[in-house]
């Protein structure tokens, strides 16, 4: 990829993390209806117009077919081993498609905007780059990794997932709104109202 000094989209590899195992939420989350469609394909068609080199969908038993959506999906057969394992499955691939870097979304945070993601491309730095979002006082995906953090994000194990690396890097900054992310019925429940949608998901 031609870097210059910044890490170009149009290099980077998409990696959607969707096999969380909800334990805190029963049922299938991400194939939940929020709005006009499931929880997952919020983000998904926020980025749908974002050049990727390509898009990874890491998932475990769920019902939704992100492969029509143009994605790869990778399966991970064992979710209970962390946030860690799905990341590996999505980096191997980003990898093995050639990827300068890889922007790693999270399937549970239906907010987030393809603005804020050209500011985490404006805010890289070639392929030593971390850059993660913030709602101002923590850092949280989504976040951008160059390809020379690959092999330190294959290391990873558990949920921690790649917080340390996160912390150390540089912080986009936007509404905590944006960066909600859904993992209990209350916090749907909670986005919901604030849509003026009825509770009850009906």
């Amino acid at each position: 990829g031609i870097l210059g000094v910044s890490v170009a989209h149009f290099w980077t590899a998409l990696v959607l993390l969707a096999a969380g195992r909800s334990r805190r939420f029963d049922g299938d989350k991400l194939a939940e209806p929020f709005l006009d469609k499931p929880l997952a394909y919020h983000v998904v068609t926020a980025l749908e117009n974002v050049p990727f080199l390509t898009r990874i969908a890491v998932v475990s038993d769920t019902s939704l077919d992100f492969a029509a959506l143009g994605y790869r999906v990778e399966e991970n057969p064992d979710p209970s081993l962390g946030q860690a394992r799905s990341l590996c499955h999505g980096v191997m691939a980003a990898k093995e498609a050639g990827a300068d870097a890889v922007l790693v979304a999270l399937a549970d945070m239906p907010r987030v905007t393809a603005a804020h993601i050209y500011r985490l491309f404006d805010a890289a730095d070639g392929l030593d780059t971390v850059v993660a979002s913030s709602n101002g006082a923590q850092p949280c995906p989504p976040a951008l990794f160059g390809s020379h953090l690959f092999d330190r994000l294959l290391d990873l194990e558990g949920d921690e997932g790649a917080r340390q690396l996160i912390r150390r890097g540089h912080h986009v900054v936007t509404s905590p709104a944006e960066l909600a992310d859904v993992d209990t019925r209350a916090d749907l429940e909670e986005l919901r109202q604030l849509y003026g949608l009825k509770t009850d998901g009906k």
